[in-house]
């Protein structure tokens, strides 16, 4: 084993090629390669042009050759590639925004215009200057839904699939030195299907017959896709290699002595493409980064091969031992170290003809079925991990899918602390782009095949019984899938289907081609590496379990029937009681999720701001009325009538849409983190994991997220981050005690904390310290009653805070948590109240920039002065957490601003549901929507009680030319303070 010192490379990864390498564009933004061409990848993802096929005249062979397109000129127009046809027409603003109001409604339907009207053309030209002995393939990474290519007057035909990857050798019709016409023609899924007036799960069913996302006929989430996501919607590329071209290279880690010793595996694909036999130098180089500027090497080795002429063969490196290596780790249990491997081919005469790259983890994960819970348990380098996570459809209903975007939304998943992300099978096979950040970021994925209940044989009607039509296709389909994303160490689990179970034929195929391999099939030692011929990573994956469906073996009642949800508004304390879910883990979950009011505005005209109207039962429950806006945006109500009284009304009748959407985010906070500290207050005792239906919508949907589809944070994001911190306290809503939660794999000890109670004029009527106390490892511990609604005079509504913090060192806050709470039989409606009252606050905020980044640290003190101070202990006025992580950082080109703003008021009291919201100045104040999304907070919707101090990180990037404005709003502030 090596340990040589290298300067740091340029971070380039798989999936992440820059398109800009080795090319520049020439003033018709044909792509041409300098000098000769470089071995490698190019993207294509610019310079297209698209047109409906109906009205271009030419064929495909005319159009690359003799009548190419001039330019954006009708009928051609700029094309979104990657993307869909319907991207490419609202680009062109040849459609209404079809997730604004009700403007879906005007596009015309797959189902009503016929396949031709979404059948396109996309054109582009790009210039090669080959070597002789050079090769070149254009990769489609995915279209959908089938194809045809024609390059230089050259057809190729790319076939059914939209999970599928397409390579296409071009060297034979290329023009070596000049430019080449490509016209790709794609087609719309075979069977789009028609939507019900009455809507539905999957409309009619009808495209659960082909292997493609299913959501595209709407759900009760989603709005029906006009063009059925048709398109080249994935990356497009070119790749140019020597003799010999590298493919699919498999890497797995094993592990022996107690993860002290590891082994790399590693086998790829070698193709010979020349007609004279290959003498090849295949060389694996691993290495750690230290630092920006160094990194380590710790193996490289080559190995020497004669590959015959026109031959693919496959490859298994021998093992690379390494000692005590750096573990990947999920969000919440360690870093996530990833090793960067290199795989490069020299071919004798040529130099190097291919080289690909990948960030790899080293990590085991195990998944059982648990004993105690019945639940399906989860491990990660030999230990447990409890799961909280939620369910994902896609990014964007239109696959305006990127990198950048796909970061933020998996940064926004580890902020709120979560550990697992569900990758739903009616929507996407998900790209590496959203693999890398989960490997990032520690996000494990449940990757699911495009089955579900509803499309197939559940649903009503019922249709698809045996599921797809050519299950052929399904399994190159999931077999390529696997390929594309098994180097991944986030992926921690495949699954068969939706709430249903692929047909017997393709599951049996499934169960058989996902085979562990027999060192991942148990925890003990007793496999011999040396004696067994087939090494692991010769398996199609053989590193992670296969479960036939979402509630089968482990998952809700583990036999397939429905018993996963609920899916809307339930009382907090619901989530703590003995009946309120019966099974060990449960893979849905799902409740409101209305945004901020600034939203609404920004995603609807003026007659959707219109809040519900509120109708009182005969029963005295509350019946909510959304307008048809709302109702179109899959709005979930704020009350269940004969079960759930209106939590948004127990705060007071809404007078309009602001004070509407505030009074949804108290509710929003109290109800997800509820729902989590709910399921962890039986970790291991009854529960194994619970995943939220869902945390974000593809579009702007009203329900079931923690953030909008702009990227701006509900207030339910804050209240999930605050419930799943690795070591939490936390008030059982059922029981009232007190409990710590300890997720971590060590002891916590020297600990005690701090309770207080404030009523709404800023006294604290109660104050306790425990005793010092120790809680295991992975377990949940009941520490004290909160015994304060027993008291003689207990105010109708108070806040609860709660400090967990280290005994040895009381400036260390282990774990914070603030509750307003209210007595039996009582409601919210005081805290209108408490509206009027005008708290004094002293804001410090910090600035640095880098570039367009923005670093904030914001310190907010409550300066209200109380009667009890003298009976307080040091911790109110100190939070210093032990557990806070601010990725920003504050190295910066620019120096730190500081600004001091004082909030000279008279009321003391709690400064309550604070937050801050980042503006662009440049904006009229009038317009109505000014913000700049989306930004990191390392926390919001915070509360501060007299005498304390918080510091929140803020960090976000803007365009060029704008400046940035913070504001600060709460329950007691309606007038926005800009604290920069």
């Amino acid at each position: 084993m090596l340990s040589t010192l290298l300067p740091s490379a340029p971070k380039v990864c798989e999936g992440f090629i820059n398109s800009s390498q080795g090319l520049e564009l020439d003033q018709e933004g044909t792509r041409a390669y300098m000098a000769a061409a470089m071995v490698g990848k190019t993207l294509l993802d610019s310079a297209w042009l698209a047109a409906r096929s109906t009205e271009v005249e030419a064929t495909g062979v005319l159009l690359t050759t003799t009548m190419q397109p001039s330019g954006p000129s009708p009928p051609w127009v700029e094309a979104a590639i990657p993307g869909t046809v319907l991207g490419t027409l609202l680009k062109n603003k040849l459609v209404p925004d079809p997730f604004y109001g009700l403007n879906n409604e005007s596009i015309v339907d797959i189902a009503d215009s016929g396949r031709e009207y979404y059948t396109f053309w996309f054109f582009t030209t790009f210039e090669s200057k080959l070597k002789g002995s050079q090769y070149i393939d254009l990769n489609f990474r995915a279209i959908n839904y089938s194809g045809e290519v024609y390059l230089n007057g050259h057809q190729k035909i790319l076939p059914k699939g939209m999970f599928r990857r397409h390579s296409l050798d071009i060297t034979d019709i290329i023009n070596r030195e000049g430019k080449n016409l490509l016209a790709v023609l794609i087609h719309p899924p075979d069977h789009p299907g028609t939507i019900p007036p009455e809507g539905g799960q999957g409309g009619d069913h009808e495209i659960g017959k082909d292997v493609a996302a299913q959501y595209v006929e709407g759900w009760d989430w989603m709005t029906p896709i006009r063009d059925r996501n048709t398109g080249i919607w994935d990356e497009v590329s070119i790749s140019v290699t020597g003799p010999v071209k590298l493919d699919d290279p498999h890497l797995v880690s094993s592990f022996f002595d107690d993860y002290e010793r590891s082994y790399l595996h590693t086998t790829v694909d070698l193709e010979n493409k020349s007609s004279l036999p290959a003498e090849c130098s295949l060389t694996i180089q691993v290495t750690a980064e230290l630092d920006e500027e160094m990194r380590l090497l710790e193996h490289v080795q080559s190995y020497e091969l004669l590959i015959p002429p026109g031959t693919l063969i496959t490859y298994t490196i021998p093992p690379l031992l390494f000692d005590k290596p750096n573990l990947w780790w999920p969000n919440g249990m360690g870093k996530q170290y990833l090793y960067n491997v290199e795989l490069s081919v020299d071919v004798k005469g040529f130099g190097e003809s291919d080289s690909w790259s990948h960030q790899f983890g080293f990590r085991k994960i195990e998944s059982i079925i648990d004993e105690a819970t019945g639940g399906r348990l989860f491990k990660v380098n030999g230990q447990q991990i409890f799961i909280r996570g939620g369910n994902w459809i896609l990014s964007d209903g239109l696959l305006r899918l990127s990198a950048k975007r796909y970061m933020t939304d998996i940064k926004f998943h580890a902020d709120m602390n979560f550990n697992m992300i569900r990758c739903w099978g009616g929507g996407l096979a998900e790209r590496p782009e959203f693999y890398h950040y989960c490997d990032v970021y520690g996000i494990l994925v449940w990757q699911e095949f495009w089955i579900t209940g509803d499309c197939d044989g559940r649903g009503m009607p019922i249709s698809n019984p045996n599921g797809p039509l050519d299950h052929d296709l399904f399994l190159l389909c999931a077999r390529d899938t696997v390929k594309l994303l098994r180097n991944h160490a986030s992926l921690a689990l495949w699954v068969g289907g939706n709430e249903q179970t692929p047909p017997k034929d393709i599951n049996t195929a499934l169960i058989n081609d996902l085979m562990l391999h027999p060192l991942f099939k148990c925890s003990d030692e007793t496999y011999n590496l040396a004696e067994e011929s087939d090494d692991p990573s010769q398996y199609l994956d053989g590193t992670r379990a296969y479960v036939q469906g979402s509630m089968w073996d482990g998952f809700a009642n583990g036999k397939g029937d429905f018993t996963d949800g609920p899916y809307e508004i339930q009382y907090p304390e619901d989530f703590f009681k003995d009946d309120f879910y019966q099974y060990g883990f449960n893979p849905e979950v799902g409740s409101v999720g209305i945004p901020v009011a600034t939203t609404i505005r920004a995603t609807m005209p003026p007659e959707g701001w219109q809040i519900p109207s509120f109708q009182k039962l005969s029963t005295g429950y509350i019946e909510e009325i959304p307008n048809p806006i709302w109702d179109y945006h899959k709005y979930i109500p704020y009350s269940n009538p004969e079960k759930v009284h209106d939590q948004i009304e127990a705060y007071g009748h809404p007078k309009d849409l602001d004070d509407f959407c505030e009074k949804a985010q108290l509710v929003n906070y109290v109800q997800y983190r509820a729902l989590l500290e709910g399921w962890t207050s039986r970790m291991w005792t009854k529960y194994t994991g619970v995943l939220i239906w869902k945390t974000q919508n593809p579009w702007t949907g009203l329900r079931g997220q923690f953030y909008d589809h702009l990227h701006d944070q509900t207030a339910g994001f804050y209240g999930c981050r605050s419930a799943a911190e690795p070591i939490h306290v936390q008030l059982n809503l059922s029981t009232y005690y007190i409990e710590v939660v300890n997720t971590t794999s060590n002891e916590l000890s020297d600990v005690a904390i701090e309770i207080s109670v404030w009523d709404l004029d800023g006294a604290c009527p109660y104050y306790k310290v425990t005793e010092k106390f120790s809680v295991a490892a992975k377990k949940v511990s009941p520490i004290v009653e909160m015994n304060y609604p027993k008291s003689t005079n207990a105010k109708p509504v108070y806040f609860l805070l709660l400090k967990l913090f280290r005994v040895s060192d009381s400036n260390i806050i282990i774990s914070r948590n603030f509750y307003w709470l209210h007595l039996p039989d009582s409601d919210y409606n005081a805290l209108e109240l408490h509206h009027g009252k005008k708290v004094p606050l002293k804001i410090t905020s910090h600035v640095s920039t880098t570039e367009s980044t923005y670093n904030i640290q914001v310190e907010v003190h409550n300066a209200s002065k109380n009667s009890n101070s003298a009976i307080l202990g040091s911790l109110l006025n100190n939070h210093k957490n032990a557990g806070e992580k601010y990725d920003g950082g504050l190295q910066c080109s620019r120096p730190e601003i500081s600004r001091i703003i004082e909030i000279e008021e008279t009321d003391p009291g709690v400064a309550f549901f604070l937050h801050f919201s980042v503006h662009s100045a440049n904006v009229e104040e009038a317009a109505v929507d000014s913000r700049i999304l989306p930004v990191h907070y390392s926390d919001n919707y915070f509360s501060l009680v007299p005498g304390e101090e918080l510091s929140i990180n803020i960090s976000f990037e803007v365009s060029e030319g704008i400046t940035p404005k913070v504001l600060l709003a709460g329950w007691n502030y309606h007038e926005e303070i800009q604290v920069y």
